[in-house]
């Protein structure tokens, strides 16, 4: 067996051990989950065997991972089953479904959005952007950060919980299409005025820049 399939091997187990805890009860909702180091040394495994697992329940909905404070148990009922549902959809089922999902709730977000949400998002932009020519991994990160926190400000909680469901697929299609295509610093662009026209009250603008975005 190579490397690479003993450490998915290895990350398989960490997810299966880390769905157990949980639904024996292990967390509570809302906690705040053991850190990084004393999960490897619990399951005798690599830290970044236990931040790849963690990246992935994340991206299913069942843990947050909060930058800078830690990871928290989200939700006692395993969404598992759905996100399996949603990875057989294919790149323009998921095309269709953030058309669906994000461009309405950026036209709310643009009538709803507080100051202090959007310094959050301008935050994560910076961020974003520190990555945005380097690793694919690390971008798509802070990228899902800051698409989750565009959501956020439509201040619709099913649109949230929606989208932090679906968020596996949007970083697949974010995954694909910078393994695939040269970086483009004009698409990157499109997140920042998407913000501005957000900040100017301007849901129509802002709506027609994330349909650009989505199809570019």
């Amino acid at each position: 067996m190579n490397n690479g399939l003993v450490r998915r091997s290895l990350v398989a187990q960490a997810i299966e051990q880390i769905r157990q805890r949980i639904g024996a009860g292990g967390w509570s909702v809302g906690e705040r989950l053991p850190t990084e180091v004393e999960l490897a040394l619990e399951f005798g495994i690599s830290r970044n065997t236990v931040r790849e697992a963690m990246r992935v329940l994340a991206y299913s909905g069942l843990v947050e991972i909060r930058q800078g404070d830690g990871t928290y148990l989200r939700t006692g009922i395993d969404p598992l089953p759905a996100v399996q549902a949603m990875s057989r959809s294919t790149m323009e089922h998921a095309r269709e479904t953030r058309h669906i999902l994000e461009v309405e709730a950026i036209g709310l977000a643009a009538l709803r959005c507080t100051p202090e949400e959007l310094e959050g998002l301008r935050q994560a932009l910076a961020d974003s952007a520190a990555h945005f020519h380097g690793d694919v991994q690390a971008y798509v990160d802070c990228d899902l950060i800051f698409h989750q926190r565009l959501v956020d400000a439509a201040h619709n909680p099913a649109l949230s919980e929606l989208y932090r469901y679906f968020s596996g697929m949007v970083a697949s299609m974010l995954q694909h299409n910078m393994d695939n295509a040269p970086r483009c610093q004009a698409v990157f662009d499109l997140h920042g005025q998407i913000l501005d026209a957000i900040e100017q009250r301007d849901p129509e603008q802002a709506k027609r820049l994330v349909r650009a975005l989505i199809e570019s």
